[in-house]
């Protein structure tokens, strides 16, 4: 079981040419491979819309295809291929539009969008692209039978817009967009400008159903790019702040300012939070023992649990160890007890498996984080933080995925719910959830990436 606790870095899996998953035709022409593939799930009118934008995109400029969406997708009107317009009318007078459009203009944005990302010089048009849909179309006046398909068209932009295929466009678009100010005045930014910096939430946040082979790729090599630079950027910072302890003890301040340079927080805590949160997660939390200890000791013991109902009590004393007194202690007691009792009952008297364990673990997860993912009920999460704080908090649920690494995806999922939820509000309003993101970026970061830092304990 200690396998589930180990560290990897995670291999990204690469496009492959002819024969795999993206098409070169004889004429060394990219064709994506959901359309390479899956032409046969697209109606004919669809599969022409996307054969005839493959084709400009890979002789137009990028201007020159924002113009074009423009015309064809906003205004509606004095396209310069009519059949194309005429093509795109049969689309959203189907039956099926108001269900299947976003998901067909999702595609057409991902074409131009594919080919752009492969050459950074064109990144900046891919922002520009997905900006489009917000504009308002600028003809008012045209002849009553394209009024009605005009209408019809823009009634579809609308539902486009509000999206999860839309959204994800949107957060992606965050993630591309490098600013340099990004610690500067984000009180005043929705948390969606702040995506950028939680490569954990990517897989979930940048990701919709239909994300092609491509875009999935391209998300996973971002992540991995982001959480290599988030750390070197943490690993810099902790080295100049030992430095600058170790400087401090023989020279002043002044002299010890002229022999450093400085090096930024890469977080958006407070140098005492974050100081706080690398000794917390670090260091020994309960009595000798660090997480990873108490994790592994955990999973000795639970060897020896004669069937499922022993392995949820000593899971129950495990959680609730490390959290503080007080008439919120008694209250999670009980729910936790509560819930653990209830998962799987009928499975009480079976033999520990892996199997149980995931389930276990994930419906932990559930119940301590996002309750119900329609409605979005998280009111454990908010009484935890409430009562305990978000570190005690980021630890208790640190501890249910070391026992089962496999349940680390269902907190990545939790997590992106809530930012889903709270995406559109001022980050100056969810303060709490800022510093749960930025905490839980680097609890994952210290013991499921590649950075080692165990000499911070010098200062601590």
């Amino acid at each position: 079981m200690n396998d589930w606790i180990n560290r990897k870095s995670q291999k990204i899996p690469k496009p492959q040419v002819a024969g795999s998953n993206i098409l070169v035709t004889s004429k060394q022409s990219y064709v994506p491979s959901y359309l390479a593939q899956n032409s046969q799930h697209y109606n004919a009118e669809e599969q022409q819309i996307y054969q005839h934008l493959l084709h400009l995109v890979q002789v137009k400029s990028p201007q020159e295809m924002i113009q074009r969406c423009r015309t064809l997708f906003i205004e509606g009107a004095d396209y310069p291929e009519p059949e194309i317009l005429l093509i795109l009318d049969k689309i959203t007078a189907s039956k099926n539009a108001v269900h299947e459009f976003q998901f067909f203009l999702n595609r057409c944005c991902h074409i131009l969008i594919n080919r752009w990302h492969m050459q950074p010089q064109l990144h900046y048009a891919i922002p520009e692209l997905v900006k489009l849909f917000e504009i308002s179309p600028t003809r008012s006046r045209t002849t009553s039978f394209r009024y009605r398909n005009i209408r019809r068209l823009r009634e579809l932009i609308q539902v486009f817009i509000v999206s999860e295929q839309y959204l994800t466009l949107r957060r992606f678009v965050q993630v591309m967009t490098k600013t340099t100010d990004e610690n500067i005045n984000h009180e005043h930014q929705p948390l969606i400008t702040l995506i950028r910096r939680y490569p954990y939430l990517y897989e979930h946040c940048l990701m919709s159903d239909d994300s092609t082979f491509e875009h999935q790729w391209r998300v996973k090599q971002m992540q991995a790019q982001m959480q290599r630079q988030f750390e070197v950027d943490l690993s810099k910072y902790v080295t100049y702040q030992v430095r600058r302890t170790q400087i401090l003890k023989k020279a002043s301040v002044d002299e010890a300012e002229r022999i450093l340079r400085p090096v930024n927080n890469p977080t958006l805590l407070s140098d005492r939070q974050l100081h706080e949160t690398l000794q917390h997660f670090l260091g020994k939390v309960e009595g000798n023992y660090t997480y990873l200890e108490l994790a592994q000791k955990f999973l000795h013991s639970s060897q020896q649990a004669a069937c499922f109902r022993d392995f949820k009590d000593d899971l129950y004393e495990y959680l609730i160890s490390s959290i503080a007194g007080g008439s919120g202690k008694r209250q999670l007691q009980q729910k936790l007890y509560t819930q653990l009792k209830n998962t799987l009952p009928q499975a009480d008297e079976q033999k520990l498996d892996e199997f149980l364990i995931l389930r276990t673990c994930s419906q932990l997860l559930n119940f301590l984080i996002v309750e119900s993912h329609v409605c979005i009920q998280h009111f454990n999460f908010l009484d935890l933080i409430s009562n305990q704080g978000t570190i005690i908090t980021i630890g208790l649920l640190l501890k249910i995925v070391l026992v089962c690494r496999k349940a680390k995806p269902y907190l990545e999922k939790r997590l992106a719910i809530l930012f889903h939820h709270y995406e559109s509000t001022t980050t100056s309003g969810i303060n709490w959830l800022v510093q749960v993101l930025e905490q839980a970026n680097i609890a994952m970061i210290l013991y499921f990436g590649n950075i080692d830092i165990s000499y911070f304990k010098e200062i601590c």
